[in-house]
This record gives C-alpha cells, structure tokens and sequence, in this order.
C-alpha cells in the first residue's frame, strides 16, 4: 500500500496560499486593498474587519478609497488604521477615508526585502513541517506492517518531490515579489 498524497498536497496548497495572501498585505508605494484587509476594529463589542464593513476602491495608482457603509462607523475606522502597522496616515472628509500612499525610500525597499525572505522562510518551514509529518505517517505504517520498506521509499520519495516542488513555487513567488517592491 502506497502513501496517499493526497492530503499532503493539499495542506501544502494550503500554505502556499497563505503565504501569497500575506505577501498581499505588504504595502508597496501603489494603492492595493489588500492592505487594509486584516485591519480590525471595535464594531458593537466585536472585532470587524475593515472589508466588512466598507467599500475599498482604488481610486489612482497611490490613493486608496475606503467609503464605510454606516458612517458612525468611520472614526473608529480611522483609528484602527493608525493603530494598525501599514504605516499610511489616513485622511477623512467625514464621509470616506483616503489613503495615500507615498513613494518607497530605497532603505524602506530593502527593508520590505527583508520581511518578504522572512516570510518565504516561514513558509518553507511550514511545508518541510507538512514533509515531515508525511514521513512520520510512512514510518508508523511501516512500522505497523501497513507497508513494505520498498513502497516506504518510493512513498518517501513522492513526499520529497512534493515537497521540492512546493518550495520551488515558494522561492518563484517571493523572487517575483522581491522584484516588485525594488522596481518601485
């Protein structure tokens, strides 16, 4: 009986995936709605994001438009972004909040770099954890008389060539972000 790779594909997808919708919230010096989306704030007692609660919208290249649907709810709004990382000063006419964005220090760029190798690192290690518990399964199927040491290693092998295809995808992904931010 052969591992099934199956669910180790997936949870590998599923890391990839998160790691691209990190990499979205990094702020470059264009206008991305990305960068507000985990950005939270009190609404009734309760954490709400941002996107929820409001209509985002690119209005230029570096303006940012967030236009709250209930406009009790912008001060609050306002706050959160300040309190938030993303590093933009927001700017409101009492019925839409701005955000400008501003073009990227060469210092800031490297600095960026930096977090996006920290990050494609992190996901890395995420699938080499996911390569690992695979294996650990193979072992104790083995183990248990489930599986022959020759389909051990070819079981093994489908697991590391899954995995050596994942971190290359992740390694293409963040050289692609990488340039991104230092053509800015």
């Amino acid at each position: 009986m052969k591992f099934d790779t199956a669910h180790t594909k997936e949870k590998m997808q599923k890391s990839v995936a998160a790691f691209e919708s990190n990499l979205s919230t990094i702020r470059a010096s264009q206008a991305n709605a990305a960068v507000v989306s985990k950005v939270t704030f009190e609404y009734y007692g309760t954490p709400t994001r941002i996107v929820d609660m409001a209509s985002v919208s690119v209005t230029d290249a570096k303006t940012l438009t967030i236009s709250p649907y209930d406009r009790s709810t912008l001060k609050e709004m306002v706050k959160a972004i300040y309190a938030s990382d993303i590093g933009i000063t927001p700017t409101d006419d009492g019925t839409v909040i701005r955000l400008i964005f501003p073009q990227l220090t060469e210092e800031h760029r490297k600095s960026l770099a930096k977090q996006i190798q920290k990050m494609g690192e992190d996901a890395r290690v995420a699938i080499r954890n996911i390569r690992r518990d695979a294996n650990e399964e193979i072992k104790k199927a083995k183990k248990d008389g489930d599986m022959t040491e020759d389909e051990q290693k070819a079981s093994e092998k489908s697991v590391q060539d899954l995995t050596d295809s994942f971190i290359k995808d992740i390694d293409s992904i963040t050289s692609k972000k990488e340039k991104e931010i230092m053509q800015i």
